[in-house]
């Protein structure tokens, strides 16, 4: 059985909201086992015998559209995906503060020539590696809420539905997809 975390993009950020109980029943109701959310943000742990991640986020978006009606993007990566992410942050060993280290989670790599023309607003002070479907974030100088570099910034620039995660619940989901 494989160990996926489910991203979910703007729930409990804005107007979506959604029990994470009610998280839980409907993705084992898809017949996920051991599933698990972390923090109220729309992250959802499970297991399965799929390897389409493709596929089971199309099914937990479908089923969020079908009971709850909401109309939410889902983000799958596998346990050992996450580990890559987090092994291969250029950030990790130069930052403490954890809220100053973020990656965007893509729904697919971004062309090469949206990825050259990606730049950072005004005179902020962010520096961001795009690694096929993250972009590794890293605010030196403050944290992630002040910034005009956001999730809705990078879509738009990048073409792609993205969710953003803090260094700390990256590593936690990490270690929740642990094998």
């Amino acid at each position: 059985m494989n160990r996926y975390a489910g991203l979910l993009r703007g729930v409990n950020v804005g107007t979506t909201r959604l029990s994470m109980a009610d998280l839980r029943r409907l993705v084992a109701d898809l017949g996920h086992a051991d599933v698990k959310t972390y923090l109220q943000s729309g992250n959802v742990v499970f297991g399965s015998t799929s390897t389409d991640a493709a596929r089971l986020a199309k099914g937990i978006e479908q089923a969020l559209a079908g009971e709850l009606g909401l109309t939410v993007p889902v983000l799958v990566r596998s346990g050992a995906e996450l580990a890559a992410v987090v092994d291969g942050s250029p950030y990790a060993g130069r930052q403490d503060d954890p809220t100053r280290l973020l990656v965007a989670f893509l729904a697919a790599a971004p062309t090469k020539a949206k990825v050259a023309a990606l730049t950072v607003p005004g005179n902020e002070n962010v520096e961001f590696t795009v690694a096929g479907r993250e972009v590794h974030l890293h605010f030196p100088d403050g944290g992630y809420g002040r910034s005009k570099f956001t999730n809705a910034y990078l879509e738009k620039q990048l073409g792609v539905v993205a969710t953003t995660r803090n260094w700390k619940s990256v590593c936690a989901l990490r270690d929740l997809t642990a094998s």
